[in-house]
């Protein structure tokens, strides 16, 4: 579970962006809430901005500082680049180092993680947790200078940091040297965090769904419940049929998983090169839908899903992921929900989030978004709701809560965005008809 992100000096934000889980304190839908401490955590938040404004690179922010977390001892060589994107529109920022730092709870224990790094070097390291309720320093890094706690593994610790080329992750290495503390903490970035989509800062890291079991059923139910007209499914892969009334077997092929995992990419792809990939691809999908025959009785009918709406192919897009953080207490972070989908469809997801019976084991979703109607639409409370501006001066984007602004519990805040009584809004001079 995600209690805080922080960020700064990356992309269009330069200086401190976060964004908290943590409750502001309202006494309304408390139910939705999720439990830590005594003021528990919220299970989902909303980024509204206007287009520009660098809503995107919070969910990328994010998706970077897990992506290199996860693989800095496998891509850093000893001369590779840091792939960090530092603010560009001052004369300071370029030299100084980008940092990310996470804090989070993963088996009922609360971990802090944070780096920060140049292009040629981490700057700096650090790694605390609360196993006992108490914090404690696993290790703390400045440049090449390790410090570590005394104990029983601090000569390990000692021994790993040796091997820590400047430009890779303590982190990282010492998950593969099976440093128990650190593979512990790592498993909530390998595990329990997933995309909507890929971005380019490091290459090839492709959000692996065909591990999912309840890939394909997940596809199927979302496709009939979400009433896009889909009674049933049929999916054949490399000519082996696959039911979605059992979970996927453990020994499936890998090349057929191979061919799952780049399916459900596929789906979620622009809509001319999806539906030119879902014709050429590997995987043959039949929506069944419902129709008369020739004597006017009910027959269902198998259409190729590469006739479906870009609409259903997003949504079933994001099914899979939908249904592994709910059912893993993971974090799902997704760049335009609303895209291609129906505003009704849109909320139907954030409420699986919101509502304890379909997310008992404490799903989170942090999502961008135009859909102004959510924020009236009673389904996520105040303090879910952020916004992401442009200073017009330095050109940075800057993150913000609607918790900042002292809005009433019956204030109508879509009509106060729009009239940008918030900001993040475009400033146009709207043509009278």
């Amino acid at each position: 579970m995600l209690i805080e992100f922080k960020f700064s000096n990356y992309r269009s934000f330069r200086d401190e962006a976060c964004m908290s889980m943590e409750p502001m304190g309202l006494n309304l839908m408390k139910e939705c809430l999720l439990p830590y401490k005594t003021t528990g955590c919220l299970p989902s938040i909303a980024l509204f901005g206007k287009n520009g404004g660098g809503k995107t690179n919070v969910i990328r922010a994010f998706w970077f500082g897990v992506k290199f977390i996860c693989n800095a001892q496998r891509t850093q060589h000893e001369s590779a680049v840091i792939p960090v994107q530092p603010f560009l529109l001052d004369d300071i920022s370029q030299e100084k180092p980008t940092a990310f730092e996470f804090s989070y709870i993963l088996n009922n224990i609360k971990y802090l993680y944070g780096f920060s790094a140049t292009k040629t070097a981490i700057a700096r390291e650090y790694l605390y947790h609360w196993p006992k309720g108490q914090k404690a320093m696993v290790f703390s890094r400045s440049g090449q200078v390790f410090e570590f706690r005394e104990g029983s593994d601090k000569r390990k610790r000692e021994l790993i940091s040796d091997a820590v080329a400047p430009n890779q992750l303590y982190f990282s290495v010492a998950c593969t040297m099976n440093e128990k503390t650190c593979m512990s903490a790592m498993r909530w970035f390998r595990e329990h965090l997933l995309f909507s989509r890929d971005y380019t800062d490091l290459s090839d890291q492709l959000i692996e769904y065909s591990e999912n079991p309840n890939m394909l059923q997940a596809i199927k139910r979302y496709a009939v419940e979400a009433d896009l007209g889909i009674q049933d499914m049929k999916f054949e892969v490399k000519n082996a049929e696959l039911t979605t009334e059992n979970q996927l077997p453990a020994d499936l092929p890998e090349s057929i998983k191979a061919a799952l995992e780049q399916f459900v990419k596929t789906l979620a792809d622009a809509p001319n090169i999806s539906e030119r990939k879902l014709q050429m691809g590997e995987v043959d999908v039949t929506a069944f839908h419902r129709g008369l025959d020739k004597d006017g009785q009910a027959h269902l009918y198998g259409l190729p899903l590469s006739v479906e709406s870009d609409g259903t192919r997003q949504l079933m897009a994001l099914a899979p992921a939908i249904e592994y953080v709910l059912s893993c207490g993971g974090v799902l972070l997704v760049d335009e929900l609303e895209n291609r989908i129906h505003p009704l469809l849109m909320q139907l997801i954030v409420s699986k989030f919101q509502s304890p019976k379909s997310n008992p084991n404490h799903a989170q979703l942090i999502f961008t978004t135009h859909n102004t109607e959510l924020l009236d639409a009673g389904l996520i409370r105040k303090d879910q709701i952020y916004f992401v501006d442009k200073d017009k001066k330095s050109g940075g984007s800057f993150l913000y809560s609607i918790s900042d602004f002292s809005a009433t519990a019956n204030e109508n805040i879509r009509k106060g965005y729009l009239m940008g009584k918030y900001g993040a809004a475009p400033d146009l001079d709207i043509e009278e008809v």
